[in-house]
């Protein structure tokens, strides 16, 4: 399951990962501690500790490690922050948040994806609430959140989830059709929404409904 190998290499990307960009210190540290080729189909596990997106299933991927690096550093977590992720995916990501103290609120609309992330994080004993649902909804009567996180690409930015945004919170999504997509970060300032963009990335597109 995990071997010095894997740690060997894990320490590596990590440092690699530290040279590429100006990436939170505490988003490196959750990423040194979490296994990242449990989360790998297995016909890519050699390739799991290189900064590499590898397909899931469903028509879906695991970020690569700087995609998962930067908008982990953007969304600026504390301890006990109550989250709410759009893409729960391999469960990878939601690994990241909770290793880092998150209150982590997941949703997945692939069923298949959503049990093998399940099973595998309560396998690492990490314990967020995953959720069956569309990602467009969000989890309105949760809300308000202090950060939201969406791992697909948006063809705008989904209004009923900024709407679910605390007062002080941010959002952090990709935004654009087609290949490439704007990283925004969204921070809410009482009814006024400030929008930095934070370069350009590459997401599956975000569905609505669930599958």
């Amino acid at each position: 399951m995990e071997n010095i190998k894997h740690r060997g290499l894990r320490k590596r990307l990590v440092q690699q990962l530290a040279q590429k960009g100006r990436f939170d210190p505490k988003v490196l540290e959750a990423m040194l501690r979490i296994p990242r080729h449990l989360f790998i189909e297995p016909s890519f596990l050699r390739y799991a500790y290189q900064d590499m997106a590898f397909p899931i299933g469903c028509g879906q991927t695991i970020s690569q490690p700087y995609t998962v690096a930067a908008q982990s550093s953007l969304l600026e977590i504390a301890p006990r922050m109550k989250v709410l992720e759009i893409g729960t995916g391999s469960g990878y990501q939601s690994a990241v948040l909770t290793e880092m103290g998150a209150n982590l609120y997941s949703i997945e609309r692939h069923l298949p994806l959503h049990e093998r992330a399940k099973q595998l994080l309560e396998q690492l004993t990490y314990r967020p609430r995953l959720y069956y649902a569309d990602g467009y909804i969000g989890i309105p009567t949760l809300a308000p959140f202090d950060r939201i996180l969406v791992t697909a690409a948006a063809p705008e930015v989904p209004s009923q989830l900024l709407n679910q945004l605390g007062d002080g919170g941010i959002m952090v999504v990709p935004v654009g059709e087609g290949k490439d997509q704007v990283m925004m970060k969204i921070r809410r300032c009482g009814n006024e929404f400030e929008i930095e963009k934070h370069g350009t990335f590459s997401f599956v597109p975000m569905l609505k409904g669930r599958e």
